[in-house]
């Protein structure tokens, strides 16, 4: 755990991350170098049933300046440039896109040790904007976000959070889609030695009075191999391992069955990350 509460972005991202990373139902290659100045590239190319996708990443930090351009198969430039510690605790990050520059955003951050602040305005004449705040201690925190559209003059988003902190354990509580879903999720490390956790989120939509639910677990088989499973109310059964051959090179494969349908054909996933 970190000193303070955190960003707002970070109130369940644990079981989201033990629930939904790495796992990849496509073909995806991606292979990254780099300089002794620090200019990293990354290329990667996936491919989705028939086309195939790719980007190239050029990355170049200097000092507390990070500068990063990718270029897609659609002819889209995309860049962000994020400036660390400009003061204590601050972040600078601005995104855009060429040719469609109304994506473009500047974004502050703001960490301390009992507070955590974001804060989203876009580059466009009427932009949206977005407002986040945490504020409590590494163990026990609370905070909201909102998002406000200039031009129709309309709310995007208004969302709650609860988070609870020990070394072993994290739970969260949040209230989201403007207040039409809630949300409670858990993740537990049962051994530090092998990393062993086990993790579940429920969610209500009181719209549509319907309930979700998945659980998931991780265990490393050794230092370099990790396996992990899913398992959701819709009988979606998945799982993965993952494997860290050399240094910063990975290879995962994972797939999903539906266990109320075994006749059908599952879905099969393919990923291998280089860094020579």
């Amino acid at each position: 755990m970190g000193k303070g509460p955190g960003l707002f972005s970070d109130i369940g991202k644990k079981a989201k991350d033990l629930l939904t990373k790495d796992y990849n139902y496509d073909q995806k290659l991606c292979i990254t170098t780099s300089t002794s100045s620090g200019l990293a590239f990354t290329t990667t190319a996936i491919r989705k049933g028939e086309p195939f996708l790719g980007d190239i990443n050029t990355k170049f930090k200097n000092k507390n300046v990070t500068t990063e351009f990718k270029v897609d198969t659609s002819s889209n430039i995309i860049g962000t440039v994020t400036i660390d510690e400009a003061a204590p605790g601050l972040k600078t990050i601005v995104n855009f896109t060429i040719p469609d520059q109304r994506t473009g955003k500047v974004e502050l951050q703001y960490v301390h040790d009992y507070t955590g602040v974001s804060s989203s305005i876009g580059l466009t004449p009427s932009p949206i904007v977005d407002f986040s705040g945490v504020a409590g201690s590494a163990e026990l925190a609370a905070g909201g976000e909102v998002g406000f559209d200039t031009a129709k003059g309309l709310f995007t988003k208004y969302n709650a959070g609860l988070i609870f902190s020990k070394p072993d354990f994290t739970s969260a509580l949040m209230l989201t889609d403007k207040g039409d879903t809630v949300k409670a999720s858990y993740v537990h490390t049962l051994n530090p030695l092998t990393n062993s956790t086990v993790g579940a989120e429920m969610s209500h939509s009181f719209s549509r009075n319907e309930n979700t639910f998945t659980v998931g677990g991780l265990y490393m088989l050794d230092p370099l191999t990790t396996v992990k499973a899913r398992l959701n109310n819709r009988g979606m059964l998945a799982g993965l391992i993952q494997h860290e051959w050399r240094p910063k090179s990975v290879v995962t494969i994972s797939g999903e069955v539906d266990s109320r349908a075994l006749d059908q054909s599952a879905k099969l996933g393919f990923s291998l990350a280089l860094s020579p």
